[in-house]
This record gives C-alpha cells, structure tokens and sequence, in this order.
C-alpha cells in the first residue's frame, strides 16, 4: 500500500489523485495506527525546513517512521522539503533532519559567486539521471521536472546521489541510500513526466 505522511505540510491530494489515475491502492497516514499496512511511503514537504521538521517530530509519527524506514527497510520517498528532511541537517534552521541520507542542505546563496542569483529557483529544468537507476526507468531522455526551492541537498557521498540538474550550479536534485529516495522537484506538479517516477516508485 503507497502511504502518504500527512503531518500537515505537502500537496496531499495530488499524490492520491496521481495514484488514483494510475488504478494504485494509496492511503494517508495521520497516526502510527494508520502506518501499519504501508509498504510504501510518500514523505511530502513545502516550507521550511525547522518548521517541518517541528510539524513531523509533533505528529506521533516520527518513531514509527524510523522503526519502518531503518529497521524493516520499507522503501520512503522525500518530496521537495522532504527530500532535504533526509540530510542530516540544514542551512535553513537549526534541528536536525532524519539523518537518513548523509548530507546538509544549503543555501544557493551560500556558494561563492551565486549570491545574485535569483531565488527561489522556480520553473521546469532538465534533469541527468544516474544510468539504469529504477526510480527513473523511462526517463533517461527529456526528462523535465517542475521546481521550486531556495536550497538544495549536498551530499556527503557522491554514491547517494542519483540525478542532478543545474541552476547556478550543477547540484543533486535526486539521492538514495537504500530503500531511502529523495527528489527535489515535485512530481505531482511534472505532468507525464512525473507521474512516470512516481509510478516507478510504486513498482521498486
């Protein structure tokens, strides 16, 4: 069963239109009781960083989400905030994230010679996917994603990281460790394109 983390923060009912469509069984998990028959797990997020984090650690949901995630290895996407929720911290707050992906998130101003650069990064862009990589079968050719955001994953290991796109800089925009996967951009809001990763995901 696809399970969408709803702690109130992330474009719920988009996910469950787009796995609707698709003819995918798809739940939403409020408590822990409702994570219970998840066999995979949508981590949505908008805003920032401290904010959610603050939002998922309130929800009950948080041990639960480590226990599944770490200890039974259910396989997790991160979406746009929740993809940086995966590092181990960020420029952005002062929490620490899930650490389930070795990384910090920075500030696209933060980098030497970007600070003029306009911000949020808005708009589609072409992404460079790792060759043969599941998550994106299908999408090795024109693939384009729609994003928008202010900071991006940089990760500790070059091996987590999946796809890359640029916008000021070449920077990850796609990570795994495992059964964890991360994507910066919204797939929800990436008409056919989108709709193809997230089937992927279902089919890991």
């Amino acid at each position: 069963m696809i399970t969408i983390i709803d702690y109130g923060l992330g474009n719920i009912q988009a996910f469950v239109n787009v796995y609707r469509r698709l003819h995918i069984p798809v739940t939403i998990a409020r408590t822990v009781e409702d994570l219970h028959s998840a066999t995979k797990l949508i981590l949505p997020g908008v805003g920032a960083f401290d904010h959610a984090m603050e939002r998922l650690n309130a929800s009950g949901m948080r041990a639960m989400l480590d226990e599944l995630v770490l200890v039974r290895k259910i396989p997790v996407i991160g979406i746009c905030v929740g993809m940086q929720m995966l590092a181990d911290s960020s420029d952005e707050g002062s929490l620490p994230g899930l650490g389930w992906v070795p990384g910090r998130v920075r500030h696209f101003g933060s980098v030497p010679g970007l600070t003029n650069l306009p911000l949020p990064h808005m708009g589609w862009n072409d992404i460079e996917s790792s060759p043969g990589h599941s998550l994106f079968r299908g999408l090795e050719n024109e693939a384009r994603f729609y994003f928008l955001h202010s900071f991006y994953f940089e990760c500790a290991q070059d091996v987590n990281e999946v796809a890359r796109t640029e916008y000021g800089l070449n920077f990850s925009c796609a990570v795994s460790e495992g059964n964890i996967y991360g994507v910066q951009f919204h797939p929800e809001k990436s008409h056919h394109f989108g709709v193809a990763l997230l089937k992927n995901f279902a089919e890991l």
